[in-house]
């Protein structure tokens, strides 16, 4: 039985590392955020496996080799002989920010058919995970849909990270109207502070949570808030973990790494429904998750910059002595 199963989009991120002699570098580093959720929950002692789709070239390769040497689980990944890898170009503000310019018309993950996903690891997981980035394209959306729905039918938790990218959809709207039409099965919503008044029309976390709840009877929303830390809903139970103070050198990845740090706590506690947890074992996983996620920030890259386990429990003593 793995802890955690997540499918969609992985891809190079191309980020923007310097100039040399007035030329722009850029490194290519491993990413796609459900692939990057998989790696850091792995790196935290889950067992992750990953399905999703790459081409038959050097790119496809080594981000096979990549989740393979993060110890995730890669008989899901399939290779399409007639299809490229997709590109991210990541650009990198003076504060870390980042923004995306994608390569990915016909690309490989947007590829993936239901035919091709396997049941058998639908069937053998605690938790599924998917983004919104894997349902822009067809047959990519109908495959995600589909694998969600059928490892809730088999008994998974089913988990969402409606992560926005505009330049991937024809207009904000068709965004929003496909973003939100997964929310009515989702058991847990991962939700940073960039996408809550997209999909609510309000910022605020307390009423925006609320909205998603009443609206989607959605049992536990996570929302990132950056530096600030987290704020989470189960219910009518609210909280809020404070945030870690780092030199921030690259965001990019962070809020995967919460997401996969704060599952991969679920997975140690054996708590695999949103109402296994206690209240305090809640705030811890996503204080946990907060630190995981301030530690991927201070390094530069999404999945080369996630820490082990053995860094986090350092980390946590450290906070906590």
């Amino acid at each position: 039985m793995k802890d955690i199963v997540t499918i969609g989009e992985i891809l190079i991120d191309l980020t923007f590392s310097g100039r040399e002699n007035g030329i722009p570098v850029y490194t290519a580093n491993p990413g796609g955020a459900p692939a990057n959720v998989a790696v850091a929950a792995a790196r935290l002692g889950a067992d992750a496996a990953f399905i999703g789709k790459v081409g038959r070239d050097f790119y496809g390769d080594f981000l096979r080799k990549t989740l393979e040497d993060n110890k995730v689980d890669v008989s899901g990944m399939l290779t399409d002989d007639s299809a490229r890898t997709t590109l991210a170009v990541v650009s990198v503000s003076e504060t870390g920010e980042r923004s995306f310019s994608f390569y990915r018309r016909n690309c490989a993950d947007t590829l993936l058919d239901s035919e091709e996903i396997s049941l058998d690891l639908l069937g053998n997981t605690r938790f599924l995970h998917f983004g919104s980035v894997s349902l822009t394209d067809e047959p990519s959306r109908s495959a995600t849909l589909f694998a969600a729905e059928k490892a809730k039918e088999l008994g998974a938790t089913v988990t969402y990270d409606p992560n926005y990218r505009a330049n991937l959809w024809s207009g904000e709207a068709e965004a929003v109207k496909q973003m939100k039409s997964v929310l009515g099965f989702v058991d847990i919503l991962k939700i940073s502070d960039e996408e809550l008044p997209l999909l609510t029309g309000t910022s605020d976390p307390e009423q925006g949570t609320m909205q998603l709840f009443e609206n989607y009877g959605i049992p536990l929303i996570l929302l990132t808030l950056g530096a600030d830390g987290a704020f989470y809903r189960r219910g009518g139970e609210t909280g809020k973990a404070d945030g870690f103070k780092v030199k921030v050198a690259d965001t990019n990845g962070a809020g995967d790494t919460f997401f996969g740090a704060f599952l991969s706590r679920m997975a140690a506690q054996k708590a695999y429904k949103p109402a296994d947890l206690s209240s305090e074992q809640l705030f811890e996983s996503v204080r946990t998750a907060n630190l995981a996620a301030s530690l991927t920030t201070s390094r530069h890259g999404a999945i080369p910059a996630m820490p082990d386990l053995a860094e986090l429990e350092a980390c946590l003593g450290k906070k906590e002595g």
